[in-house]
């Protein structure tokens, strides 16, 4: 396996600002604390490809509904390389849990974005079956997996990244 990524939690200051953006009903000292409780995502078995993301909150979304979560991670990863996140398979699978943007591709340049790369997830529950999903705090909800990729021969991009959601094109 190569080794060709980290990991890191956003910073303090910028988590609390997204958080209290997200949950307008919370403090900022309620943000701090739970800023104080995230975890890093993390493989659970040796032979996984995906990365948990562990929820920083409790939620629950009945079908139908969708919520953003401010995951307080970011990722440096090595040139040529993309994490791409995606719902875990079980939720995805009970619960027709689904990312907003169906995969949420978060490329290396990001990490150095404003915003410090802070990784967001918009989920929906499109439940069909009416199954509600409740997650809690620390509860496994999204996972993502490195992949490695390449660029046509004459490729000459030379931008540089300030943001996500579209940044790249100015739309």
């Amino acid at each position: 396996m190569m080794k060709i990524a980290k990991f890191e939690k956003v910073s303090q200051e910028q988590f609390v600002k997204d958080f209290c953006d997200t949950f307008a009903d919370k403090s900022a000292e309620e943000a701090a604390a739970v800023y104080e409780a995230l975890k890093l995502p993390a493989r659970a078995t040796k032979g996984s490809a995906g990365y948990d993301y562990f929820s920083p909150v409790d939620f629950t979304l009945a079908p139908g509904e969708t919520i953003k979560i401010p995951t307080g991670i970011r990722s440096r990863m090595e040139d040529g390389w993309v994490l791409c996140n995606f719902p875990r398979s079980g939720q995805g699978f009970k619960f027709r849990l689904q990312l907003n943007n169906t995969v949420g591709i978060i490329d290396s340049d990001y990490y150095d974005s404003d915003n410090e790369g802070h990784i967001m997830a918009k989920l929906t529950n499109d439940s069909n079956e009416g199954k509600v999903l409740s997650v809690k705090a620390g509860d496994g909800f999204m996972q993502g997996i490195f992949f490695p990729f390449g660029i046509t021969e004459d490729d000459e991009a030379d931008g540089i990244r300030n943001g996500g959601f579209g940044s790249t094109t100015g739309k």
